[in-house]
């Protein structure tokens, strides 16, 4: 019998020889440089000659990594395949199929080092931050291995007299698999494992911008044994492959972590029927946030300025949970916006592969182009307190120093538009109410917080902040699985809730049979 789920323990650096350890991780994926890596189809290995380069964003002359990119005919031929292994695979039985999934979690876990590494050369997370994804894709692995065995079981019905009667749950077909490249692991990792322990199978196509540990994941899912078909690892471009694949009317759903624009294209043109399609599409979609914390004249000011720059700021900003705008009650305002600052500007950022960079670089040139760009906007928007430019003038990398902009009006449009880089908005309220309805103006609902000491407002946050994840008196990131499940409202997505226990709900489908006896 397995022993009850448990979150992966984080590693502690502080430690030397954890550190020294990962120092050797980084020297031997830095070893690595330049490798190409083919697309894998029904367990084979193809190679186009039409290479993806995938950059070091903390050092852009360095090439992590060339990943061969898809065809639409081999987009095409990864969901024959995927067909095919369907008509085998949805009938190996739950347990099995978890058994796979707790295999890799296995390898994840004796690969920790390597795969943090690789993640720090590719994305530019610092080391705690490529450790805890690491982490989160091995509690995926692991809580919906559990998951599917606790699915598999006999599901309560009221009886009959005379019949004998049983609901189960069937995998839904072939799946597309869309994550992004700012948990190139964790999220991947998820959405692929969820689909294939509840007996899909998937047409993988990884982030442009972190293809490479994406690859690293499908040979660990062939070193679990991993039948040929169940996972297709298919990169390329969107508008290339993309679109065929979401498209195509052999595709029974669709998992998409991304931007709101993307999904929303991604939704549309899955709601549309081809010729041949047997099926409404499903969409599972998480799209991002603009998320708040609001901090009230009760709080503990010291523990709610830890959390603004924890969460603003961790990883570059650049998660969906991220704080972008902090909501400050008149009271307190110009104390905690000040103080924010200060510990922005104080940030150590630089290169990752070095420990104490506190903050590496944004994912790509795309996006420090357009982080710039909204800086300039929000710097006639409000008042730059910290920040506000690139790091140097000379960088070889793509970074951008911690930025605050305080007094900006709660419809400007650094206010209501998704930066996704190091840049937080402040906003002073009148009152409590007030700071709620400033919170509560946007079109996204992913995460949010309240710093309050008072409990009627933390209550009156749990029933108006409308946020698919609401966090009390602590930061809005860092959701654990089985502890946070996480999705959002609105243009967030479809509240998915990752991590949680009605997940894989979301990849099956429920038959009910009855016999009259």
């Amino acid at each position: 019998m397995l022993p009850a789920f448990q979150n992966e323990p984080l590693t502690d650096f502080s430690n030397e020889r954890n550190a020294a350890i990962m120092r050797e991780a980084i020297a031997n994926a830095e070893s690595q440089f330049g490798r190409e890596y083919p697309l894998i189809i029904g367990g084979k290995r193809y190679t186009t000659g039409d290479l993806l380069p995938s950059p070091n964003p903390s050092n852009y002359d360095e090439v992590v990594g060339l990943v061969h990119k898809a065809s639409v005919e081999l987009a095409d031929k990864a969901i024959d395949e995927a067909t095919k292994a369907f008509k085998e695979w949805k009938n190996v039985a739950p347990e099995i199929r978890a058994r796979y999934l707790l295999k890799a979690a296995a390898l994840m876990r004796k690969r920790k080092a390597e795969l943090s590494a690789l993640m720090v050369l590719e994305t530019g997370k610092s080391w705690v931050e490529a450790d805890a994804d690491v982490a989160e894709a091995i509690d995926f692995s692991d809580f919906y291995a559990r998951e599917m065995i606790r699915y598999s079981r006999e599901q309560p019905l009221t009886p009959l007299a005379g019949e004998q009667n049983e609901m189960y749950y069937i995998p839904l077909g072939v799946g597309i698999v869309i994550p992004p490249w700012n948990f190139p692991l964790a999220i991947m990792a998820g959405m692929t494992l969820a689909s294939v322990v509840a007996g899909n199978t998937v047409v993988l196509k990884p982030s442009s911008d972190s293809p490479v540990i994406a690859a690293k994941f499908v040979e660990i899912l062939e070193e679990a044994s991993l039948p040929p078909g169940v996972v297709n690892f298919v990169p390329g471009a969107g508008s290339r492959i993309g679109d065929y694949l979401v498209g195509n009317p052999r595709t029974r759903y669709i998992a998409f972590t991304g931007s709101r624009e993307v999904g929303l294209h991604i939704n549309e043109l899955a709601a549309k029927t081809a010729e041949g399609q047997l099926w409404i599409k499903r969409v599972v979609a998480e799209m991002g946030g603009k998320d708040t914390i609001v901090i009230d004249e009760t709080s503990d000011l010291d523990a709610a300025v830890d959390g603004v720059v924890m969460s603003a700021f961790g990883y570059s900003g650049q998660k969906c949970s991220a704080c972008s705008r902090v909501v400050v009650v008149k009271d307190v305002y110009d104390h905690v916006v000040s103080r924010v600052a200060e510990r922005a500007a104080a940030l150590k950022v630089g290169p990752v592969r070095e420990q104490e960079n506190w903050m590496g670089p944004v994912s790509s040139k795309s996006a420090y182009q357009s982080i710039l760009d909204y800086i300039s906007i929000g710097k006639s928007e409000g008042k730059v307190m910290a920040g506000g430019s690139p790091l140097k003038d000379d960088q070889r990398g793509w970074f951008i120093k911690p930025t605050v902009i305080s007094d900006v009006d709660p419809k400007a449009r650094i206010s209501q538009e998704e930066i996704f880089g190091p840049v937080l908005a402040a906003f002073k309220a009148n009152d409590y109410a007030d700071a709620l309805d400033i919170a509560n103006n946007t079109e996204f609902g992913l995460t949010g917080a309240v710093f309050s000491n008072e409990r009627k407002r933390l209550e009156q946050a749990r029933r108006e902040f409308h946020v698919g994840n609401l966090y009390l008196n602590r930061k809005c990131t860092g959701a654990l699985v089985d502890v946070h499940p996480f999705g959002g409202f609105n243009m967030s997505g479809t509240d998915s809730k990752a991590g949680g226990r009605d997940y894989l709900l979301l990849f099956s489908q429920a038959k009910s049979v009855s016999e009259r006896l």
